[in-house]
C-alpha cells in the first residue's frame, strides 16, 4: 500500500485531525508516524480508498516520495 501525507490546513480545528485518523484506520490504512511539529501524520493507506480522505475540506493529502535537489 502507498504512503500519504496528511496535514491539517491552516485554521481548521484539530478534531478534524483526529477525525482523518479514525476515518483512515477504519478504511484499512495504518498510521507510521505522528509529527509533533506539524499537525499530521503518514499513513500507509489503500490506494483505491485515497479519495474518502481528500475529500474532507479541512485537510491536504499528498502521496509520500522522494523529494530531489539538482
Amino acid at each position: 500500500m502507498p504512503l500519504y501525507n496528511v496535514t491539517l490546513k491552516k485554521d481548521a480545528p484539530q478534531e478534524q485531525l483526529e477525525k482523518a485518523k479514525q476515518q483512515a484506520r477504519e478504511q484499512g490504512g495504518t498510521i507510521q508516524h505522528e509529527y509533533s511539529l506539524i499537525k499530521g501524520f503518514t499513513v500507509e493507506y489503500p490506494a483505491d480508498h485515497v479519495n474518502a480522505l481528500q475529500t474532507t475540506e479541512h485537510i491536504h493529502v499528498e502521496q509520500d516520495g522522494e523529494i530531489r535537489t539538482q
